[in-house]
């Protein structure tokens, strides 16, 4: 199967042609990403969603993620990039359904296999309002090992070092399943701490979720 190809820019965000996702990674191409917070309210609770990276991932395997996020592979626009919800966690959602919260941009680097990888990502954050139980959604199994529901305020809490864990109900693939049947998850109930999720630019996460409680305010 081909590698995927990534527009790719320089610094000023000035397209400078198309790369492998290897070569990408392995120059430091700036490239373009999409990431979708799921999100609810129930009466007077507001609700935020996240996954689990599975462990057979070559970035970050089993930390707790962004619900849904993705790379734009070459001439996608941020439009397409929609499709990553579905993909990933099986809820079907036109753009014009997505709260955007803003963009950030992400310089970080490591070693992966023993080669340099050095990911340089501008991203389009967006929030998205599912009511689905967490039992209905359909996660990819080669990407996502669970999904996972937290009140906004304790996850804000959280992120803001006032809590250092914080219980969250979740709902997972069954290990012997997980290659095999996405439709079929667990109930589950984890505690989870800041340092299991994805490091990312200081800030990212306790802006996102305030971000988030704005979004779910304003809504009708």
């Amino acid at each position: 199967m081909p590698e995927e190809r990534f527009d790719i820019y320089d610094e000023d965000m000035t397209p400078l042609g198309t790369a492998t996702r290897s070569e990408t990674h392995a120059n430091g191409y700036w490239h373009r990403s999409f990431h979708c917070w799921l999100i609810r309210r129930e009466g007077g609770r507001k609700w935020v969603r996240f996954q689990r990276r599975q462990l057979v991932k070559d970035t970050n395997p089993g930390c707790y993620d962004i619900t849904v996020a993705g790379h734009l592979t070459a001439g996608e626009s941020m439009r397409d990039a929609v499709r990553e919800i579905e993909e990933e966690v099986g809820v079907t959602a036109g753009f014009e359904e997505l709260i955007p919260l803003g963009q950030v941009r992400e310089d970080a680097s490591g070693m992966i296999g023993g080669k340099l990888f050095v990911d340089r990502e501008v991203s389009d954050v967006f929030a998205l309002v599912c009511d689905l139980p967490l039992s209905a959604l359909r996660l990819q199994p080669e990407e996502v090992l669970g999904v996972y529901e937290a009140d906004l305020g304790d996850m804000l809490a959280l992120f803001r070092g006032e809590l250092e864990e914080l219980e969250v109900a979740g709902a997972e693939l069954a290990e012997d399943e997980a290659a095999h049947d996405r439709s079929r998850l667990t109930p589950c109930v984890r505690t989870v701490r800041t340092d299991q999720f994805v490091p990312r630019d200081n800030g990212y996460y306790e802006d996102v979720m305030e971000k988030l409680h704005e979004s779910i305010v304003r809504l009708p």
